[in-house]
């Protein structure tokens, strides 16, 4: 099947290609996290999120864990960020269907 989108047109497509690339090897990274977190809003962009088996902690939890781990007390502004390029790509990408 071809790829719904070119993810490198569209701002945060680079983020979204690597985090499927991350989920679709078991990868447990901040890309592949933060696909997770948006899985149900890019599902309904026609693209194929990974299911992923559950784990105790929701996905943005765990993304954040992981950013804590790495930045600190920097953490909520990577975490804000992130979720703006995810957000960016899906208005980017719902405007191209």
């Amino acid at each position: 099947m071809a790829e719904p989108f070119d993810y490198d047109a569209l701002p945060g497509g680079d983020l979204v290609r690597e985090g499927l690339a991350d989920l679709q090897r078991g990868v447990e990274s901040v890309p592949a996290l933060l696909v997770l977190t948006g899985g149900p809003r890019l599902r309904r962009l026609a693209i194929e999120v990974p299911t992923v088996q559950p784990s105790e902690d929701l996905p943005e939890h765990r993304l954040y864990q992981l950013l804590a781990a790495a930045y600190g007390d920097a953490a909520h502004s990577r975490y804000n960020a992130l979720l703006r390029r995810l957000v960016s790509f899906a208005r980017a990408a719902q405007c191209v269907r």
